[in-house]
């Protein structure tokens, strides 16, 4: 099978630099002869959460994260142009993992966090497998190799992929906050309305990471949805226009740090992402090295000919998620738990309650934001490991400890005890 976008990748040119088009390319031809290999059916099975009402900040609808976040890094969207989750959840997946969602009670409630996670993990069990696509993984030449590490920010073909799954159901989940906006009477039935939508395509080639993953880690989304006459649903003009504008907001930010860099420095492109790569994280360092041109898209929305045929990456990954999602949904049965009652502020700390685990914390802006909440609470961060996870804080109380885990779940972690493997429970209100 060959994909034809007029660019080798055998290429020591290409290789060398970073080419979206050409890393593209490679993946859809990784994973064009087959992504997902079918696996045993999931079992009902009862999930038990913790629901946290979130708290506005007085005259505003937004929390105080997600206001911050809002008026740091999503110019010039408003807040009137967001929506945020009325409720926050914390569960343990099938996996044995500690989650953090969100939902709205006008919607469908803490049945689509779950069951989205769900379909992540039967996905993510279908890629590995797969194992005529690891050895079309081991088999890539290095000039292939090179054009992912350039070009990617996971570099390594399966966590890509696993990545777009997590991007998948991230998208599902964020929009289940305006499903009380649409007529769709079920939440597999909402799933396939915006795969039918083109939702899925839309934040694919509207959005960009960093907006995704800061906005869903806050519970918040900033975009509408309107019914259409045939029962879709859109974006209207001032959502789209307004996702454009924070875009490029964001691409110029990243060259404005790449020239100052580069020309007033004097560095080298690969000796500015090494001494900015902090700067870079917190605006989208994947945009750094983006030519001033050319107008970037989501590497699986990229559209290939293979074997005659137009060919992306993008509508078979979605399309798989919502059949896994609508499959699923029916048989993860949410049960509400009571979250444990606050602890005695007298109290000492046990020794090992110092350290805890943060499983989602993947880069070091989520070391600096995990360390700055902890200290804007006057606790002392003895140490943050980004490899093991492990940070290690000295709390005045339990309750003090408590209360440090609702502030990081209010950015979108989720602290937990490996001991237990159990999220920390939320304090009591």
């Amino acid at each position: 099978m060959t994909i034809e976008t007029g660019i080798s990748t055998g290429s020591t040119e290409t290789a060398a630099r970073y080419h979206r088009r050409t890393a593209a390319q490679i993946l859809a031809e990784l994973a064009r002869p087959g992504l997902f290999r079918p696996t045993a059916a999931r079992p009902t099975r009862r999930f038990e959460y913790i629901a946290t009402e979130l708290l506005p900040e007085p005259g505003t609808h937004l929390t105080f994260s997600q206001r911050l976040y809002l008026e740091r890094f999503m110019r010039p969207c408003t807040a009137g142009e967001v929506t945020s989750a009325t409720h926050r959840m914390t569960w343990t997946d099938s996996a044995g993992i500690p989650n953090t969602g969100f939902y709205r009670d006008d919607g469908f409630g803490p049945q689509i966090p779950i069951a989205t996670r769900e379909a992540v993990l039967v996905l993510w069990e279908q890629i590995d497998a797969e194992g005529a696509l690891a050895e079309r993984i081991a088999a890539l030449g290095p000039a292939a190799r090179e054009v992912l590490a350039a070009t990617t920010t996971d570099h390594e073909p399966i966590d890509i992929f696993r990545v777009g799954v997590e991007s998948a159901g991230r998208a599902l989940a964020q929009h289940a906050l305006l499903a009380g906006r649409t007529s769709y009477p079920s939440a597999a039935e909402f799933a396939r309305g915006l795969f039918d939508s083109g939702i899925f395509t839309a934040v694919a080639t509207r959005w960009f990471w960093e907006l995704q993953a800061s906005t869903y880690r806050r519970g918040m989304i900033p975009v509408d949805l309107r019914v259409t006459a045939d029962g879709t649903v859109r974006y209207p003009e001032q959502t789209v226009a307004t996702l454009r504008a924070m875009k490029e907001e964001t691409i110029a930010d990243a060259h404005h740090v790449m020239h100052r860099a580069t020309t007033d420095e004097g560095l080298s492109a690969a000796g500015a992402i090494a001494r900015y790569h902090d700067d870079l994280d917190l605006i989208s360092r994947q945009y750094a090295l983006l030519p001033v041109d050319e107008h970037p898209v989501c590497l699986a929305a990229v559209t290939h000919r293979a074997d005659g045929e137009n060919y992306s990456l993008l509508p078979l990954v979605a399309q798989h998620f919502v059949e896994v999602f609508g499959d699923l949904v029916a048989r993860c049965e949410p049960v509400a738990a009571r979250a444990a009652a606050d602890a005695p502020e007298d109290l000492p700390v046990a020794t090992e309650d110092r350290t805890f685990y943060v499983p989602d914390m993947t880069c070091k802006h989520c070391v600096r934001t995990i360390r700055g909440v902890l200290e804007s609470m006057d606790i002392r961060v003895v140490d943050i490991d980004l490899d093991s996870k492990q940070v290690i804080a000295e709390f005045r109380s339990p309750r003090n400890r408590a209360r440090a885990f609702e502030a990081l779940r209010d950015g979108g972690y989720n602290p937990a005890d490996r001991q237990t493997g159990t999220t920390p429970a939320a304090p009591g209100r």
